[in-house]
């Protein structure tokens, strides 16, 4: 049986302009720029730059907001007051804000050379063998399956089933091995390898057979599992030889590329350009911060639609045109005024963020020690300046900081704490440091085991688990001991 019933309920709901707020604080410098363009294009009523001296728009947005209505298409232009966006004063607030930034900091375009891609470099290189039309295909779509470290990561049934379904070449496998082994004898050496063991006998295979090369030829063909393992021993028993020839063979397998396809100077991957959000500068022994000029632009409200306004007050018989023009321009206005307010929020806040985090990190920042890195959470920074962990968040999270000692990422600062045997807070980025220091320096010979690596940080002040050792050694990207291990 259908029922009917009404219910009260209160739910928070944001607005755009909190929206759009939240957006723009996450975005870095060069992204920024980007959304900065794109609002001014799909904007007409928003222009950059110096203007002159005008009667502009009254920048009380309270008094506006009502009028605005975000889910419907249409407003209702008998309601809208024109006077509340003309005003007598020159000068609007919005333009009384102080910005001591400099648009010409820095150069804003990067140029990008031109290139030959790694797959058409490869493709090239074919032109070079006698192929079938079959062999052609088979070889083209081996290339274009080659992935930016030079490997082919596909078994020979799946690629037989794709140059089917794709490509309407029905072959066999053993066609496609034939293919293989010419697309293996393309440059650099070891591309289309379908593995790690593949690729480093492809580069051996084509060196000149000195007793070095062969016997690590041998090495990688015939006992690649005990030498991924570091079984010295097994391979000096296997092979029949002596410490000092096994060191010469693994000296040449350390000299092969195992990713032959980063060494293609020609490919045309872009490269990231980081562009830093803030400047620290040490002056007179004092920080000193400073928020990237292309942060802050000047905007302001096009003088057009001042003057179309002006227009539509002073005519005493208003059309339906006219009404549905100045419809469209309110619209324009409540947008491009929340933009130029949300702009400057975004300053304010980028601004403070970072001011806290120096302030936080005073003696790293003074002296670029990373021993002087104290512990420090999103929730440290974010109290300290009575905004939520979500802002502090989208701040650190692609923001880059330019610093005497190198350009960082801000996230890079924040870490959490451990205890050290006087009972201090110390940041667990200090201990990883001590613990990366620690494995550089041990007898390559005879590797530090976890529990070994534990005792030692235990002398040094700092008493953790052999298990806490073991999770920072992997967040350190540092084998196990017995794979560190060296001749």
């Amino acid at each position: 049986m259908l029922k009917q019933n009404l219910q009260f309920k209160l739910s928070q709901k944001l607005s755009p302009q909190q929206i759009q707020l939240m957006k723009l604080i996450q975005l870095p410098t060069q992204a920024f720029e980007q959304r900065l363009k794109q609002e001014l294009e799909e904007n007409p009523a928003l222009d950059i730059g110096k203007e002159e001296s005008i009667a502009e728009f009254d920048d009380d947005f309270d008094n506006t907001k009502d009028d605005y209505n975000d889910d419907s298409e249409t407003i209702a232009t008998d309601d809208i007051n024109v006077d509340e966006y003309l005003s007598d004063d020159e000068i609007p607030d919005y333009r009384t804000q102080a910005n001591n930034y400099s648009s010409d900091d820095e150069e804003k375009t990067m140029p990008y050379a031109a290139g030959t891609s790694f797959t058409q470099h490869l493709i090239s290189q074919l032109n070079t063998f006698r192929l079938t039309d079959e062999e052609r295909n088979i070889a083209e779509f081996l290339v274009g399956s080659v992935d930016e470290s030079g490997y082919i990561r596909r078994s020979t049934p799946d690629i037989m089933d794709d140059l089917a379904f794709t490509q309407n070449v029905y072959t066999s496998e053993e066609t496609i091995n034939k293919v293989f082994n010419t697309v293996h004898q393309l440059d650099p050496a070891g591309v289309g390898a379908r593995d790690l063991q593949e690729c480093l006998s492809i580069q051996l295979h084509r060196k000149e057979k000195f007793a070095d090369i062969v016997l690590a030829t041998e090495i990688i063909d015939n006992a690649f599992d005990q030498f991924t393992k570091k079984h010295y021993k097994k391979l000096m028993q296997k092979f029949d030889v002596s410490e000092e020839q096994l060191k010469d063979a693994i000296e040449e397998i350390e000299r092969l590329n195992p990713k032959p396809g980063g060494s293609y100077s020609g490919n045309n991957r872009i490269v990231e350009h980081v562009v830093p959000d803030f400047a620290i500068r040490i002056t007179d022994g004092e920080l000193e911060l400073t928020l990237n000029g292309r942060n802050a632009p000047e905007l302001h409200v096009s003088r057009e639609y001042n003057d179309m306004l002006k227009g539509y007050k002073d005519t005493r018989e208003k059309s339906r045109s006219q009404k549905d023009a100045v419809s469209f321009i309110k619209q324009k206005l409540d947008a491009a005024k929340w933009f130029i307010e949300a702009i400057k929020q975004r300053q304010q806040t980028l601004f403070l963020t970072m001011s806290a985090i120096m302030n936080y990190q005073y003696d790293y920042f003074l002296t670029g020690d990373e021993r002087n890195l104290k512990p420090m959470i999103l929730k440290d920074i974010a109290d300290e300046i009575h905004m939520d962990v979500s802002t502090i968040s989208r701040v650190a999270n692609s923001k880059y900081v330019d610093t005497p000692y190198g350009t960082k990422l801000i996230k890079e600062f924040f870490s959490e704490s451990m205890k050290n045997d006087q009972g201090e807070d110390v940041s667990t980025r200090e201990i990883k440091m001590i613990l990366g220091t620690v494995i550089d320096e041990e007898d390559k010979r005879k590797p530090l085991t976890d529990e070994n690596l534990a005792a030692i940080l235990k002398e040094k002040g700092y008493p953790i688990a052999r298990r806490t050792i073991a999770k920072y050694r992997e967040q350190l990207d540092v084998p196990v001991a017995r794979l560190r291990k060296q001749l």
